[in-house]
């Protein structure tokens, strides 16, 4: 495809180079030339600057305004009005939201959201892998988007919120449109069509579970949310479908590109692969690694507050600023020979969860499920290659993720 070039005719610095197909597969060049020649830099076609290295990330994901969802009467102002209802659900979600608002909804829902609740699931965590393995006895390959990265976090979650596990398939559908804006809305607003109609049916899904489960109660996170208190304050109702949207979403994106983008990278490394065979107990440290090598979630957005600058450079209070994590977690100076998998990285403080107040509420679920989900695969299947060296990448520019993945398996 034609795009921005510079006077060499390279291809220019913008991430909007990640439309192309052949950018989005390897975005890694482009993320080093982005360190290297201009870390921070004003992207035009995106009008939002660019920050790539690793503690400048950390300084924006841990300094700038989160709040960064115009309100209802901001986007009449600017005559989108027809993505309303999006903006009332986002502007309650504690991923958009800058404190104290924001520690109001995260303690609240930390309540709720208990390493202990976690850990419950664990069990079940390997039951759901044992089912869906055992579909796959003797098929001789698979996808395993469909047969297991896109089911597995699917059933978690929806045993997590307490809803039937049977609507795991319209869970993984809305989660799946509602990602589409987070992490290409910036890039393409003809996607909002599509995230209209997966909020409209989540909210009123949920908005039901909530009334449900108020005169029957489960033991899953609707719940828990819904009855949380601090100092006697509670969530809202709409606060609460908010939040349970956001975490849905969240819980089961990252673990299935956690799961998919994992299970590739093993696979183009075998002798990594090979290495967490014959240790099975460097699954947590591998997990870790995968998360950096290639990062579910590469970036995302934040707003500028009042005398911001980077490196020299000074940032307008306001201004959009895209932190790439997934090219902080490629840095040679954070990261030691960073383009190399080493399942047994030591010294790996990742940003593939983010940073700070907003890290990633359900990571201790996305680590575990990629934990249980690897070492499940691993002693299921003495023999696992590539069924195709191409692989097709969802047109996701900031949440990554395959759309599928066929492996030989025996």
């Amino acid at each position: 495809m034609s795009g921005p070039a510079t006077r060499q005719g390279a291809p220019a610095l913008s991430l909007y180079q990640l439309l192309d197909p052949e950018v989005l597969a390897n975005p890694y060049p482009l993320y080093r030339r982005l360190r290297e020649e201009s870390p921070v830099y004003w992207d035009p076609y995106l009008h939002a600057w660019v920050v790539t290295r690793y503690p400048d990330v950390v300084e924006v994901l841990h300094h700038f305004h989160a709040d960064r969802t115009p309100t209802p009467e901001r986007l009449d102002q600017l005559g989108m009005g027809e993505i309303t209802p999006i903006a009332q659900v986002m502007v309650e979600q504690m991923l958009f939201l800058d404190p104290p608002q924001h520690g109001r909804v995260r303690r609240l829902a930390s309540v709720a959201f208990s390493p202990g609740r976690i850990a419950v699931l664990r069990e079940h965590i390997g039951g759901i892998c044992d089912r869906l393995f055992d579909e796959l006895a003797g098929s001789g390959g698979f996808d395993v988007m469909t047969t297991i990265a896109n089911p597995l976090p699917a059933i978690v979650t929806a045993e997590m919120l307490g809803v039937p596990t049977s609507d795991h398939l319209l869970l993984k559908g809305w989660s799946q449109d509602f990602a589409e804006m987070l992490g290409n809305f910036q890039h393409n607003p003809g996607r909002a069509r599509k995230t209209l109609k997966a909020v409209e049916e989540m909210t009123h899904y949920f908005h039901a579970a909530v009334k449900r489960d108020a005169v029957h109660p489960t033991d899953g996170l609707i719940h828990a949310l819904s009855t949380a208190e601090v100092d006697g304050d509670r969530l809202s109702e709409s606060e609460v479908v908010a939040n349970v949207i956001v975490t849905m979403v969240g819980g089961q994106e990252t673990t299935t590109n956690l799961i998919g983008n994992g299970l590739l990278t093993l696979l183009r490394e075998p002798e990594q692969l090979d290495r967490l065979r014959a240790d099975p107990g460097l699954i947590q440290s591998a997990v870790e690694e995968l998360l950096r090598y290639e990062s579910p979630s590469q970036h995302t957005a934040r707003i500028a507050p009042a005398g911001a600058e980077l490196r020299g450079v000074p940032i307008p209070e306001g201004d959009a600023v895209m932190a790439v994590m997934g090219s902080a977690n490629r840095d040679p100076y954070r990261f030691e020979d960073p383009d190399r998998l080493d399942l047994g990285r030591q010294d790996n403080r990742h940003l593939a969860f983010g940073w700070a107040a907003h890290f990633c509420f359900g990571a201790p679920l996305a680590r575990m499920e990629g934990q249980i989900a690897f070492s499940k695969l691993l002693q299921r299947f003495g023999s696992l290659a590539l069924a195709d060296e191409e692989v097709t990448w969802r047109p996701n520019l900031g949440l990554r993720g395959l759309s599928e993945l066929n492996v030989l398996a025996s």
